[in-house]
């Protein structure tokens, strides 16, 4: 069965659970498991993505995102400190109203995200958390989301399956 998936949920305020949200719109159950939430040194390509030094330390809150209870993607979100430190997106726990809604309560509401997809092979890892063998590629997206004046606050890499996936995107000109 074929997975659409489209990036504007994602990154809309007051959505909720939008994985769970997609998954229940094709009659089928999108739930997530947290494995990680904590702050760490930004790597340079964290760094770089949300214009902090390398090293600054930022909110990493790593995901796993099943399908009918089947992993499908790994998803790691990053957050500068000075906005995530302290706030539910530092703890292992599902966020009421989700990430996004968070954000824009702390006053970073989205204006714009940019994504770039990738395709690869899987690492050894990633083979182990999607159940996958070595042939089966992934798709890696990643996302980076500013706000109004620019100033970019999450930077998420969401590695997944490719297998039945197909991704949507729509530009308003």
């Amino acid at each position: 069965m074929r997975q659409d998936s489209t990036s504007d949920r994602y990154v809309t305020p007051g959505g909720g659970d939008a994985w769970a949200q997609e998954a229940a719109s094709t009659g089928r159950r999108g739930t997530q498991r947290i494995t990680a939430a904590e702050e760490i040194a930004a790597s340079a390509e964290v760094a770089e993505a949300l214009r902090l030094a390398p090293n600054t330390p930022v909110v990493l809150r790593r995901r796993v995102m099943l399908l009918d209870g089947h992993p499908v993607e790994l998803t790691d979100s990053y957050y500068p400190g000075g906005i995530a430190t302290g706030t539910p997106l530092a703890e292992p726990a599902k966020i009421p109203g989700g990430a996004v809604t968070l954000l824009a309560n702390l006053g970073f509401t989205p204006d714009r995200a940019v994504d770039d997809v990738t395709a690869r092979l899987p690492t050894p890892g990633e083979q182990v958390e999607l159940r996958i063998s070595e042939r089966d590629p992934v798709i890696v997206l990643t996302r980076l989301t500013f706000t109004a004046d620019g100033t970019p606050f999450e930077y998420s890499v969401m590695t997944m399956t490719a297998t039945g996936r197909h991704l949507r995107y729509q530009t308003k000109v």
